[in-house]
């Protein structure tokens, strides 16, 4: 199971997005339209999809789909910037983005 380490600012922005109804965040490796890498992305779905699988990500509800979980180390970090709108996405030896957007698609 992948681990998913969420900064305080992150975790609170991810809560204002989520605001008073429910959701799942999807950890999405967006390939389409993609000439070479693909995208990094954080999805918000009303609920969890039939091939995703939970992130152990502590209070936060965060999944990834089975497929893509190949994309990803075990232990990832979540963090965000005081004054910039998106995310970083990183681990022990790779910065996977540093500019992962938060869509809600509920």
């Amino acid at each position: 199971m992948i681990k998913l380490e969420v900064s305080p600012l992150a975790a609170r922005r991810i809560q204002e997005k989520l605001g008073e109804q429910s959701g799942v965040i999807k950890l999405y490796y967006d390939t389409e339209g993609c000439g070479c890498d693909g995208i990094n992305t954080l999805l918000i779905q009303n609920r969890q999809g039939e091939f995703d699988i939970p992130l152990d990500a502590g209070d936060l509800s965060f999944v990834v789909d089975r497929q893509h979980q190949i994309f990803y180390e075990d232990l990832l970090w979540l963090d965000a910037e005081e004054n910039y709108p998106t995310f970083k996405l990183s681990s022990k030896s790779s910065t996977y983005s540093s500019n992962v957007q938060l869509r809600d698609l509920r």
